[in-house]
């Protein structure tokens, strides 16, 4: 299967197409004016930087140091606000150039304009669009999954591996492949990952765009899922969506981005959400530079603030976002990614050519409504683990357990049933 973008890369111009080959989680609205806005008011319409923390994390650290490779359509790095910023790339779409800096594919924009929120310079002190992290640096790592682009899933693999191998400390995927399952390339391309000490952050996806519930990457082991919420704070209707691997919840509502050639747009969805997150990982990694992967994605999610009953949930995962607490709060060091381990998941799931389909493991999305709360699938605990030291392999192998007791007890029973034939024959001989 074909990786999708959110309603095929949705990032052009408020396109109203139809979900194609991959999704990436965004929606851009063209607005009226906003390129001839004065720079100064575009800084203005990035509220998250000081509603989430940003501004008072840049006290700490603005991200040096720390790199972030940007898989997606291509990063234009001689934008103003971008300059600087790219520092390597490379193009797995066959379509680019190979420093990964000609945007590709049916909705090009889109990695320039996550490139933006993450490490945006601005154009001058005070105006135009700055990044949660403006001191990290970028990989720009092309790659086309549009309708009619040629093996997707290989590109996605090639290209994670690529950024472990150019020095990436954050992998941010702002897209989705719309299936709960993943080809066992991405097995190997994300263990690869995770064995070298890299955070991968991917989007949610939207319900704006057909996504009603999360896709791989989002639902891989280990990988951080962000969630996307409006300007309130609460859940998006259409610019989010609902699984129980969310880790946490971002902005994903009236963002400002860069396009490539210089200009702004304003989009939605969780495209937009993810590189907030990649940001906050580049700025932890920043300011704790002797913390593993593991511990970093443990910071974010321990000083996120909780959002939604239980937590973690299938809505806001850990809770909403906050930089300025990643940087100062005591947390606790773990020994293992909090969220989930996809090698014990290979393990439990990869033995053979006979193992069960990862769509009847995980719980399906219960509804598109964010406001009906979490899943009911008769249990309690459907909703998230109890347990977050484990929390992605206890949420796929969760089902597994009833049924392996069930098929115990009718064995058990089955025994019974023949021993009292048996003895009810002995019986009538005499």
């Amino acid at each position: 299967m074909g990786i999708r973008r959110l309603g095929r890369l949705r990032v052009a111009a408020f396109a109203a197409a139809a979900a194609s080959t991959m999704v990436v989680v965004g929606v851009i609205a063209p607005v009226g004016g906003l390129e001839a806005a004065r720079a100064d008011s575009i800084r203005d319409m990035e509220y998250w930087l000081a509603d989430y923390g940003f501004r008072q994390a840049w006290n700490t650290t603005e991200g040096e140091g720390a790199v972030v490779a940007v898989i997606d359509t291509g990063i234009d790095g001689s934008v103003r606000e971008l300059q600087g910023a790219v520092v390597d790339g490379a193009d797995f779409s066959g379509a680019g150039s190979p420093d990964g800096q000609t945007p590709v594919g049916e909705s090009p924009e889109h990695g320039t304009m996550v490139a933006s929120l993450i490490a945006g310079r601005g154009t001058s002190f005070g105006s135009g669009v700055i990044g949660v992290a403006p001191e990290a640096s970028l990989l720009s790592i092309s790659v086309d999954l549009g309708e009619g682009s040629v093996g997707s899933d290989e590109q996605i693999a090639e290209a994670v591996r690529w950024a472990v191998d150019h020095g990436a400390d954050v992998i941010n995927m702002s897209l989705t492949r719309n299936s709960l399952d993943w080809p066992e390339s991405w097995d190997d391309a994300f263990s690869y990952a995770f064995d070298n000490d890299v955070v991968v952050v991917a989007a949610a996806g939207n319900r704006g765009s057909g996504t009603t519930e999360v896709g791989a990457p989002a639902t891989i082991p280990g990988v951080v899922t962000v969630a996307g919420v409006d300007q309130a704070g609460d859940a998006s209707l259409d610019s989010s969506s609902q699984g129980i691997t969310i880790a946490v919840a971002a902005p994903s509502e009236q963002l400002v981005g860069v396009v490539p050639g210089g200009g702004y747009v304003l989009w939605g969805g969780t495209s937009g959400a993810a590189p907030l997150v990649s940001g906050l990982a580049a700025l932890v990694r920043s300011a704790y530079p002797e913390l593993d992967a593991a511990n970093v994605i443990n910071r974010i999610i321990a000083t996120a603030t909780p959002k939604g009953d239980p937590v973690p949930g299938p809505i806001y995962g850990y809770g909403l976002i906050d930089a300025a607490s990643a940087m100062t709060t005591a947390v606790e060091p773990v020994s293992a990614n909090p969220i989930g381990d996809l090698a014990a998941w290979i393990a439990t799931y990869r033995p053979s050519s006979s193992t069960t389909s990862l769509e009847t493991l995980v719980i399906p999305a219960p509804s598109a409504d964010p406001s009906s709360g979490a899943p009911d699938a008769g249990d309690p605990e459907a909703a998230g683990p109890t347990d977050s030291s484990d929390a992605g392999v206890y949420n796929l192998i969760h089902w597994a357990v009833p049924l392996g007791l069930l098929l115990g007890f009718l064995i058990l029973m089955a025994t019974f049933a023949l021993g009292a034939v048996s003895h009810f024959r002995g019986l009538l001989r005499k």
